[in-house]
């Protein structure tokens, strides 16, 4: 392919891939990736998710909180619990990229 067919290529901005990454970034921890994984498949608790990745809820909390400031959860309270669920499509995409790589190690 010569340099003048690479260039039509449409980039993303800069600042678009700025956004991006910070989003990447709030996604890349164990803990957070398990919750997503978890999330896509049904909707849990802080309580819940935290006993999932053996954390205390206060931890948990706080990752949800990082996830959901990045628009990639919502949370819908019910009585005095708050459920957590995917609000962003496009992790499914994410975490079949992840389970595709690594999910075949132990």
């Amino acid at each position: 392919m010569s340099a003048a067919n690479r260039t039509k290529t449409k980039l993303i901005s800069l600042e678009a891939l700025d956004q991006a990454a910070e989003c990447l970034r709030t996604l890349a921890h164990p803990h957070r990736l398990r919750m997503v994984q978890m999330l896509l498949s049904s909707r849990y608790t802080v309580g819940e998710l935290a006993e999932a990745c053996e954390i205390p809820s206060n931890m948990a909390s706080e990752h949800l909180r990082l996830m959901q400031r990045c628009g990639f959860l919502a949370c819908e309270k019910e009585g005095r619990f708050a459920y957590y669920t995917i609000a962003e499509p496009h992790l499914a995409d994410i975490m079949h990229c992840v389970e595709g790589r690594f999910g075949g190690k132990s």
